[in-house]
């Protein structure tokens, strides 16, 4: 038996008196001092059972092979939920690294050549994969934050923003046309086009930011507050749509209703809802209503509308991503789908009542703020 064959015999022989070695060191770390045995332990009885192997070994190995289990990125992941600093997760590596020598001291075993070459081109291959995936969790939680707070800065704007487009519209409706002078004509249109364009800018910000959440899990901001208004206001920014196809657009939410929801995503859902009945109903009308369940259910909604209707074949598939309708150019599936996802993300499921020339009606429910 060779002195790298040796150590690794010494590795198991010796394991759980190795590792109560190592924690004993690790635990003076400030991070380290609050976790249970088995959080501190977390992937490093692997890295030792990956050493064990690779100085057991006579292939000479890359490195990358020494790590056969790939622990060392998944203890990277973990050491940023427990709160590890980036130096703390190199020390503890350095540690475990430091009691391998103190054992093969003890038992006079020399550490020289092969397992002196082993033993490092583990653990440091070891503190590369770690930091790699702990850096990179890091920098995906910072660029979350950004992103959070972009959403809410661009939330924040747009109340303002709505504000000064509804004073601009009651002017222009309360001042009698021959009574504005040709310049204050001018304003009232570059007034106009540029809360347009900054409303525009803001709804790409937050449409952004709701498809990233869709794709990596969304997370809710609910808060508690009135539909009625919710729903109007979306109206009002989708009339000049639904006037093209000559589409009558009513609210019929009652103006008491309070809902517990993200208003961000519901204005989303309703607006994919409404934008696609109006596709489909050209002359007719789309409703848009919602009522209080029970304390415990919450709120039912529904957009409904007189137009096409849907194919009885097509209803069960209706909401799954990429489907397309084979009737018209560019399909629905993609915001059907997005409706799904937060409806779902809400704690709500959405449903669909369809008849060929009579029309559809979308449900979706929002549950109470008990049972969120």
């Amino acid at each position: 038996m060779n002195t790298a064959q040796q150590l690794a015999a010494l590795v198991k022989q010796e394991f759980q008196d190795l590792l109560s070695r190592w924690r004993q060191q690790v635990r003076e770390l400030p991070c380290a001092r609050r976790l249970d045995t088995p959080t501190l332990n977390d992937h490093i009885p692997t890295v030792l059972e990956e050493l064990a192997t690779a100085l057991e070994s006579d292939t000479g190995q890359t490195i990358p092979e020494s790590l056969r289990e790939n622990s060392a990125p998944a203890h990277g992941l973990q050491r940023v939920q427990d709160g590890f600093d980036i130096e703390e997760v190199v020390a503890e590596y350095n540690i475990l690294r430091g009691c391998i020598h103190d054992l093969g001291d003890r038992h006079g075993v020399s550490l020289q050549g092969r397992p002196f070459h082993v033993i490092n081109r583990v653990f440091d291959h070891a503190i590369g994969l770690a930091l790699q995936s702990y850096s990179t969790q890091r920098a995906i939680e910072v660029q979350q934050r950004r992103e959070e707070y972009l959403a809410f800065v661009a939330h924040d704007l747009r109340t303002p923003l709505s504000a000064i487009s509804l004073a601009a519209r009651i002017l222009e409706v309360t001042i009698p046309e021959r009574e504005i002078a040709p310049e204050a004509g001018k304003i009232f249109n570059a007034l106009r086009r540029n809360v347009q364009q900054l409303e525009r800018l803001v709804d790409k910000v937050l449409e952004e930011n709701a498809n990233l959440k869709a794709d990596t899990g969304l997370k809710l901001e609910q808060r508690e507050f009135d539909l009625w208004p919710l729903v109007e206001s979306l109206i009002r920014d989708l009339h000049p749509v639904a006037a093209t196809s000559h589409t009558q657009l009513i609210n019929q939410v009652p103006d008491d209703l309070t809902v517990f929801a993200d208003a961000s995503v519901l204005r989303r859902v309703f607006q994919n809802l409404i934008a696609n009945a109006i596709k489909y109903t050209p002359g007719g009308e789309v409703i848009v209503g919602a009522k209080a369940l029970t304390a415990k259910e919450g709120v039912e909604c529904w957009v409904a509308d007189n137009g096409k209707g849907i194919p009885k074949e097509y209803l069960n598939r209706i909401f799954d991503k990429g489907e397309t309708d084979p009737n018209s150019e560019g399909g629905l599936g993609l915001g059907l789908a997005i409706v799904k996802v937060f409806t779902e993300a809400s704690g709500g499921k959405v449903t669909v009542e369809s008849h060929e020339g009579i029309g559809s009606t979308f449900r979706f429910s929002l549950p109470s703020k008990k049972n969120v």
